[in-house]
């Protein structure tokens, strides 16, 4: 399923999300791999089989090889971090943000693509799992690393459509049978 399938699946209630699905991938501004190494990443994190079957392989199409696999990376290592952080942060125990975290996260040294796309993958996946400290995080270093508030944003709007496009088409699969 191409992105036009993924939008005329979509039911007459959720005109939006097909508008909005056709203006945050179809109209961005971002440059080919950070658009669709987010837009993979954000698939993944939806938990939506039915979305991530219809991205998958334009993102796939539209990324090198090393970007797949990274967009992948983004996804499979923000899942762990983004429960870790967000349950380290919401304890009302200070002391285990002065624990040692114990967990493998090399992917973040050596994302085998460009550090700033990565970063914009593994904000947009932590806005998708709603991690404040991980977006506090990974925004910092983007805007360090000179990526703007609108290319920042573009990833949270992409986020935020493939999670809402996901949702409503697995509601809809759940409803049929």
């Amino acid at each position: 399923m191409a992105l036009d399938d993924l939008k005329a699946a979509l039911p007459a209630y959720a005109k939006d999300l097909k508008l909005n699905l056709g203006s945050v991938i179809g109209n961005s501004q971002l440059p080919k791999q950070q658009l669709w190494g987010t837009v993979l990443a954000c698939a993944i994190a939806s938990r939506s089989g039915i979305a991530l079957r219809a991205l998958e392989p334009e993102a796939k199409e539209n990324l090198s090889p090393e970007a797949y696999e990274a967009a992948k990376s983004a996804a499979a290592v923000m899942a762990m971090n983004n429960v870790f952080y967000r349950t380290r942060h919401l304890l009302s125990d200070p002391e285990y943000g002065n624990l040692r975290a114990g967990l493998r996260m090399n992917v973040l040294g050596n994302p085998g693509v460009d550090k700033a796309d990565f970063e914009l993958w593994s904000f947009a996946v932590s806005a998708l799992n709603a991690c404040g400290q991980c977006l506090d995080s990974h925004e910092q270093v983007l805007r360090k690393a000179g990526v703007d508030r609108e290319t920042v944003q573009e990833a949270f709007k992409i986020a935020a459509v493939v999670q809402a496009v996901g949702t409503t088409l697995e509601a809809e699969a759940q409803l049929a049978d």
